[in-house]
């Protein structure tokens, strides 16, 4: 085998170019592994287990590139179409400009200066978010902040400025919106209807809007806020601006709120303001005694004086028996994988997870080490984002992982979810189907694989034709995250 690293100082691409390029260099004949990435420590940690040695000294603004070829003829002819591939990326970048043309605009506040808009949306490295989303405010429009790592005073600063001007401010860190029917981020086709949503969640807020819409039931806006702002120090402020939005807009109904667990006090203090508003509102607070995200979807149509639908499920075509051994949970959304772990540890007792934190503050778990027990990963998390596109676009930390749980005898159940969407990737079947035929090919019929399936019928995906794949390749497929999670939790706690 043939081998080629370098580090390319001072060259940025984005994480999505990046990744496109890594597939397209990784599909060549003879080519074995391919990777090209900003030099995060994550990337650098990847490199490693891939088997290569990383350069040394350099940075998130350096650009990594790796390949591993059956000889060195083939080595090259990957290196120049590498050469070719970021070519062709920085020339889709520029756009020739003739004489008399308007230039385009280089700031957001010159953008809203040329059209009538009211909200910006911003995707910039964390590091220059701040800057952008305020640039937004002074312009007149509210924001949605997709960049994650902001710092938290920023975020603060940035909804203290929101308040003032009478704007809102939906993030950092807010994946997930639907604005007047146009969907933001990784947004579901939902049909318009008369459930507001207010989400500290991205995929907690998708899961409600999905089955909803299964229900025949739709949105008429899911505002984001940014999975920080129940916290105690952000302490709720986009969160009582949207409920005062919502409560407002005639075509609402009916709120919901959803969060990964609050600040104690927060809590309250939003309690409070729905008592005053003249909306009903319904909680979907991920804690221990609380609804799951199903039941609270039951609860509104009931509230709204529509039935109750079967959830669509998908079984598996060998049946799946209880069987010793543990739960390896491995999720591209952060408030599914919350959901599962609360629903699970009531079955199963305590689990391992990076949503978890040690007495120093530290992740309980991180990428590269061996899970022990019961553990269930949220690749969404920051620490897997800084350099690389989300998992529900770049899937291949979470296939690799996989593929080692799938190896460990003592992992009876993989449990995985799939969400489906605008922004999302285009064929999530199409990589995790063969990567499930080869982990349950490589056990003895001991393992079994669960799939919590996010989206609707008109998603651009085809939820239904997913779910095929995916069944017919093995797994059990749920559209209800809850259920998905008991149903793997009862394959090992046994009948």
């Amino acid at each position: 085998m043939s081998t080629h690293v370098e580090a390319r100082r001072g060259v940025y691409y984005d994480s999505v170019t990046l990744m496109r390029v890594s597939r397209q260099l990784s599909a060549r004949a003879e080519v074995s592994h391919a990777l090209t990435a900003m030099a995060t420590e994550l990337n650098r940690d990847l490199l490693t287990q891939m088997g290569f040695d990383p350069p040394q000294d350099v940075g998130p603004g350096d650009l990594l590139v790796a390949i591993r070829a059956v000889d060195q003829t083939v080595l090259a002819d990957a290196r120049e179409a590498l050469d070719v591939l970021l070519t062709d990326a920085s020339s889709a970048k520029v756009s020739a400009q003739g004489l008399g043309t308007v230039p385009p605009a280089r700031t957001i506040g010159s953008a809203a200066g040329r059209i009538d808009a009211t909200l910006a949306l911003v995707s910039v490295p964390g590091p220059y978010a701040f800057m952008e989303a305020m640039d937004a405010l002074t312009a007149g429009l509210s924001v949605m902040i997709f960049s994650d790592n902001m710092p938290v005073e920023e975020e603060v600063a940035l909804k203290d400025a929101a308040a003032r001007l009478d704007l809102l401010v939906m993030g950092p860190d807010c994946g997930t919106a639907v604005v007047g029917g146009a969907g933001l981020g990784f947004a579901n086709a939902v049909r318009p209807g008369p459930v507001g949503l207010v989400a500290a969640s991205g995929t907690g807020s998708q899961q409600l809007m999905s089955l909803l819409d299964t229900a025949g039931v739709g949105i008429s806006h899911a505002l984001g806020v940014g999975g920080r702002d129940l916290s105690a120090t952000v302490s709720g402020r986009s969160t009582l601006q949207a409920l005062a939005a919502l409560d407002a807009d005639p075509a609402t109904e009916l709120i919901i709120i959803v969060s990964k667990p609050p600040s104690q006090r927060v809590a309250g203090l939003i309690r409070e303001a729905v008592r005053r508003l003249s909306t009903p509102v319904l909680f979907a607070l991920l804690e221990q005694d609380e609804d799951d995200l199903t039941a609270v979807a039951e609860r509104a149509l009931r509230a709204l004086g529509r039935p109750v639908p079967a959830w669509p499920h998908w079984p598996a075509p060998v049946a799946q028996a209880p069987a010793p051994g543990f739960v390896r949970g491995l999720f591209a959304g952060g408030t599914l994988c919350e959901e599962a772990m609360l629903i699970a540890t009531d079955a199963l007792g305590p689990i391992g997870s990076n949503l978890r934190r040690t007495a120093t503050g530290e992740p309980a778990w991180t990428h590269g080490q061996a899970s022990t027990g019961h553990c269930m990963i949220d690749f969404g998390a920051d620490e897997f984002t800084a350099g690389r596109a989300h998992p529900m676009i770049d899937p291949a930390l979470r296939l690799e992982r996989l593929a080692a749980e799938a190896a460990d005898p003592s992992c009876a159940v993989l449990l995985l979810d799939v969400v489906l969407g605008y922004g999302a990737e285009p064929d999530p079947a199409a990589l995790l189907a063969p990567a499930i035929e080869d982990a349950l090919a490589s056990r003895d019929g001991d393992l079994a694989v669960v799939v919590s399936l996010c989206g609707t019928a008109a998603d651009p995906q085809d939820r239904d034709a997913q779910a095929a794949a995916l069944r017919d390749a093995g797994a059990a497929v749920f559209c209800s995250n809850a259920t998905a999670a008991r149903h793997a939790a009862g394959l090992v706690q046994g009948p």
